[in-house]
């Protein structure tokens, strides 16, 4: 398993094809953008490095954390067997990214639903076809 599937309502929406793939949102209150870096390993996700622009409203970033290029930067490895992304319709959405570039999960999954989260976890051998997230 080296790929990433996201689900919404509990269908199968999309597969990202690359293993490594970041999730950034700006907070609805703090208006700060928060940015989690994750890569498919076997049955898991690992974070591999999270960030954000500042602090508050539960964005305090660690005690390890390091200020670089106007954001906190931290290390926490990890890792989950899912990821779930609780979604509104009265906040921003998220952005998923991949090598091959961004898009509003949105473009994905639907437009946010109030009560409906998007999960990705690791595919199960045999999932359908990678798509490439292009700008």
């Amino acid at each position: 398993m080296t790929a990433a599937c996201l689900f919404a309502a509990g269908t199968l929406v999309a597969t990202l094809a690359d293993p490594a793939f970041s999730v950034a949102w700006t907070h609805s209150v703090a208006k700060t953008r928060w940015v989690e870096s994750y890569r498919v390993e076997g049955v898991s996700l690992r974070l591999i490095e999270a960030s954000v622009e500042g602090s508050g409203a539960g964005m305090e970033p660690p005690p390890e954390a390091v200020r670089r290029d106007g954001r906190w930067h931290w290390r926490p490895g990890r890792a989950l067997p899912e990821l779930v992304l609780a979604r509104s319709r009265h906040a921003g959405d998220y952005a998923l990214c991949t090598a091959g570039g961004c898009r509003e999960l949105a473009a994905l999954a639907g437009p946010p639903v109030d009560g409906e989260a998007v999960v990705i976890r690791p595919c199960a051998h045999g999932a359908a076809a990678g798509v490439s997230l292009t700008r």
